[in-house]
C-alpha cells in the first residue's frame, strides 16, 4: 500500500532520530561537566541525597578549618604563658636568694626586689597585652564570670568549662556533705588516776613530731606546763608542719596536735620515744569521726569514743556540686563534666561543717566556645576558660586567712623582700609563687590536654569522614568517562544511521511519480 500524504518511515525515523540526539547531547553534557547529575531528572533521588553529603562535606570542611584556627589560637596562648612560667622561675629563684640574709646585704636584697617589681610588671604586660588577631588571650576577657559568691563560703573560683546552650546563665549549687579534717591527736590533761597535776608532764618525756614538713624531737621536763608544751610545739611548725593547742582552751582537758593542712595527704605523728615512766599517763588519743572533744570529765579511756594510736591523717571535704559528687583536695573541690568543670577554694568554716546551708553562685557568661563539628549542638562544642595571669589574679594563697596574689611581693607590698626578712619568714613569698607556676602549669597542661586530646583527635575524625563522604558523593554524582565515551560512539552512530535512514525514508515517496507515467 503506497501513500504519500503521510511518511510512516520518516515519523519513525525523525523519531529516532530525535532520541538518539538527546542521548548525544546528555553523554555530552556529562563529559562536558565531569558530573552524572546535573538536573533533578537525571536522578531525582541521587540529586537529594548527593546534595545531602555536599552540605555535610560543606560542614565538615569548616569544622576542620575552626579546629586549626582554635589550635592557633592555644598555641599562641601557650607562647605568652612559656614566658610567664620562665618569670615566675626567676622570681623564685630571687626570693631563695634574698632569704638567704645571713650572707646578702640590705643593697643585695633591694637589687633582688628591683628585678622582682620588673618581672611582676613583665607578666602583667604579657596578660595584657597577649592578642590573637585582636582576641584578648590573657587578661581575663575568656574567663567565665560569676555573680553571687560569697567569700564566707568560697575564697576562691576557677571555672574551666561551662555550656550556656539553651541557657543564659548558670546557677551552681555547693553543698558539702563531708567536713575537711585536720589529722588530730589528743593528749589528756587529767591526771588524777596517775597521782599527779592536771595540765602537766608528769615525767621527762622525749616525743618525736612528724608531719609533712619534717621531724622534730622535743624533750618535755617533768612539771612542765601543757601551756608551755603547746608554745613549744609552735615553735617548730614551720619545720614539722604541726601545731599544738590546748583542749578547748583548758590546759585540765589537754592538748590537741594536728596537722596545718587539711586534707588526707595532711598527717600528724607525736610518738615517745624514750621509755615510759609506769603511770606517767602519756597516752594518745585519735577521736572517732562522730565523738564530741573531750574536757574534763569525759572518760578519755572509753573505747567507744577514742582509739589508743601515735599517727592520724586528715580527710578531705566531700561536696555535691549540682548533684555531682565533687573531687576533694583539702577544703579544695573540683567537678569536671562536659556541661561544667570548675575548682573552687572553700571557706575554711563552711568546708568544716556540713550543716551550713548549701552556697550557691552564677555562672553569667563568658569564656570561650570553639565550634568543632558540622553541626551547632553542644555535642559538637568544647567551652575552656582562660583565667587572667595579671599580677592581682595569679598565684592566690592563703596566707593567715588572707587570700594574697603575686602583686604582693612588690615593693612596699604584704609580702615584700624587705617585709619578709622583718619576719624572718620568706615562706609566704613560695607559697605565692609556687601556686602561680602551678596554676600557669595547670593552665598550660589543661590547654595543651585540649589540644592533643580533643582538637587533634576531632581533625583526624573529621579528616577521614571528608575522604569518605566525598568518596561516596563522587560515586553518586560524578560522571564514569569509560562509559559515557562509550556511550557517546553509541549515540553518535545512531545519530549518522537516522539521518540516513531518514533521507531513504523521505526518498521513498518520491517513487510515486513512477505510477503516474
Amino acid at each position: 500500500m503506497t501513500r504519500i500524504n503521510t511518511n510512516i518511515p520518516s515519523v519513525i525515523a525523525q523519531q529516532r532520530l530525535n532520541r538518539s540526539g538527546a542521548d548525544l547531547q546528555l553523554r555530552l553534557e556529562r563529559l562536558s561537566t565531569g558530573l552524572r547529575i546535573n538536573r533533578g531528572k537525571d536522578d531525582p533521588a541521587g540529586l537529594i541525597i548527593s546534595e545531602r553529603l555536599g552540605t555535610d562535606i560543606s560542614n565538615i570542611e569548616q569544622a576542620i578549618k575552626n579546629g586549626e584556627r582554635a589550635s592557633a589560637v592555644i598555641a599562641t596562648t601557650e607562647g605568652a604563658l612559656t614566658e610567664i612560667t620562665d618569670l615566675l622561675n626567676s622570681i623564685k629563684a630571687l626570693a631563695v636568694e634574698a632569704a638567704n640574709t645571713g650572707a646578702l646585704s640590705d643593697e643585695e636584697r633591694a637589687a633582688n626586689q628591683l628585678q622582682i617589681d620588673s618581672a611582676i610588671q613583665s607578666i602583667t604586660r604579657i596578660s595584657n597585652t597577649a592578642t590573637f588577631g585582636g582576641l584578648k588571650l590573657l587578661d581575663g576577657s575568656l574567663d567565665y564570670i560569676t555573680s553571687g559568691i560569697s567569700n564566707s563560703e568560697i575564697s576562691k573560683a576557677r571555672i574551666t568549662a561551662a555550656s550556656f546552650v539553651g541557657t543564659t546563665s548558670i546557677n551552681v549549687d555547693v553543698d558539702v556533705i563531708s567536713s575537711a579534717q585536720k589529722g588530730n591527736l589528743y593528749l589528756s590533761g587529767d591526771n588524777s588516776g596517775a597521782g599527779g597535776t592536771d595540765g602537766e608532764i608528769l615525767s621527762r618525756t622525749t616525743i618525736q613530731i612528724r608531719g609533712r614538713e619534717g621531724v622534730r624531737e622535743l624533750v618535755l621536763e617533768s612539771g612542765q606546763t601543757f601551756a608551755s608544751v603547746v608554745s613549744s610545739i609552735n615553735s617548730l611548725t614551720e619545720l614539722t608542719g604541726v601545731e599544738a593547742a590546748l583542749v578547748n582552751g583548758n590546759a585540765n582537758s589537754g592538748i590537741v596536735f594536728r596537722s596545718v593542712e587539711y586534707g588526707s595527704d595532711a598527717f600528724v605523728s607525736v610518738e615517745r620515744v624514750d621509755k615510759p615512766a609506769t603511770g606517767d599517763n602519756w597516752t594518745l588519743y585519735k577521736l572517732d569521726d562522730n565523738a564530741p572533744i573531750p574536757a574534763n570529765g569525759v572518760p578519755w579511756g572509753d573505747p567507744s569514743l577514742l582509739a589508743d594510736v601515735t599517727r592520724d591523717e586528715g580527710a578531705d571535704v566531700s561536696a555535691l556540686i549540682n548533684g555531682i559528687l565533687a573531687t576533694g583536695d583539702g577544703i579544695s573541690v573540683s567537678v569536671n563534666s562536659p556541661s561544667l568543670g570548675l575548682e573552687l577554694l572553700l571557706n575554711e568554716t563552711f568546708a568544716t561543717d556540713p550543716t551550713l546551708t548549701a552556697a550557691t553562685f552564677d555562672i553569667t557568661g563568658g569564656g570561650s566556645l570553639f565550634q568543632l563539628g558540622p553541626d551547632i549542638s553542644a555535642l559538637q562544642q568544647a567551652n575552656i576558660g582562660v583565667q587572667s595571669t595579671a599580677s592581682e589574679s595569679l598565684g592566690g594563697t592563703l596566707v593567715n586567712g588572707e587570700l594574697q596574689f603575686l602583686s604582693s611581693l612588690t615593693d612596699g607590698q604584704t609580702n615584700s623582700l624587705d617585709n619578709a626578712a622583718d619576719r624572718r619568714d620568706f615562706s609566704a613569698i613560695q607559697d605565692i609563687v609556687d601556686n602561680a607556676i602551678d596554676e600557669v602549669s595547670i593552665l598550660r597542661g589543661r590547654m595543651g590536654a585540649f589540644e592533643r586530646n580533643v582538637l587533634d583527635t576531632n581533625k583526624r575524625s573529621l579528616q577521614s569522614a571528608f575522604e569518605n563522604l566525598t568518596a561516596s558523593r563522587s560515586v553518586i554524582r560524578d560522571a564514569d568517562f569509560a562509559s559515557e565515551t562509550s556511550e557517546l560512539t553509541r549515540a553518535q552512530i545512531l545519530q549518522s544511521a537516522g539521518t540516513s535512514v531518514l533521507s531513504l525514508a523521505n526518498q521513498q515517496s518520491q517513487q510515486v511519480l513512477q505510477l503516474l507515467g
